[in-house]
């Protein structure tokens, strides 16, 4: 069976990338929206709202990303697949963010300290996914980043690696600090300056 060029599955993977994010967005403006409208119903931890706020970035950043599927000639089903898995990591770290329930926690924080294997470990799958997608754009498109890209990321994956097993607060602060600082860098840097 012959493959069918991008620009006839762009679309159609477009809609339906579209869907998981925008599912993934909804699951922490709710989450956000439910703080708003019950303020002591649950303690709020920064550390947690640093995380939300990351995520946020980084699906707009993925949605813009991911415009440049549009030029590679050929998308397999394979990579139809990958791209839904890549999606699908961002929904479920959104879900545990912003659980259905917190009946079981005295707050955020006692909520993230205890989830934060599952959240780190995933952000960190995350981004080793994000290594993948980048790479099935194309060499040329993965070397226009440069040096930084791949450094960038293996930082980010060892900061989330030693995050999972470290309850340690300010290390969190620290790191979320870090992390929502060099990604609005990264972005801004990238697409306003890149030709």
């Amino acid at each position: 069976m012959d493959k069918v060029t991008a620009a006839e599955t762009f679309s159609q993977i477009r809609v339906v990338m579209g869907m998981v994010v925008s599912l993934s967005l909804a699951r922490l403006l709710n989450g956000l929206a439910g703080i708003v409208q019950h303020p002591r119903s649950t303690r709020i931890y920064p550390t947690h709202l640093g995380w939300v706020t990351f995520m946020i970035l980084f699906l707009v950043h993925f949605w813009w990303w991911e415009y440049r599927l549009h030029t590679l000639p050929v998308i397999s089903f394979a990579g139809y697949l990958f791209l839904i898995f890549f999606c699908s990591l961002f929904f479920f770290l959104c879900a545990l963010l912003f659980p259905t329930s917190m009946q079981d926690y005295d707050g955020y924080e006692h909520y993230f300290m205890s989830r934060r294997k599952w959240i780190f470990g995933l952000l960190a799958a995350l981004l080793a996914t994000d290594i993948i997608d980048t790479a099935l754009k194309g060499r040329d498109y993965f070397m226009s980043l440069g040096f930084e890209y791949p450094v960038r990321t293996a930082i980010y994956i060892l900061l989330s690696l030693t995050a999972a097993v470290t309850a340690n607060r300010r290390y969190h602060a620290a790191f979320v600090i870090f992390a929502l600082t060099y990604q609005l860098y990264w972005i801004f840097r990238i697409y306003d300056f890149m030709d």
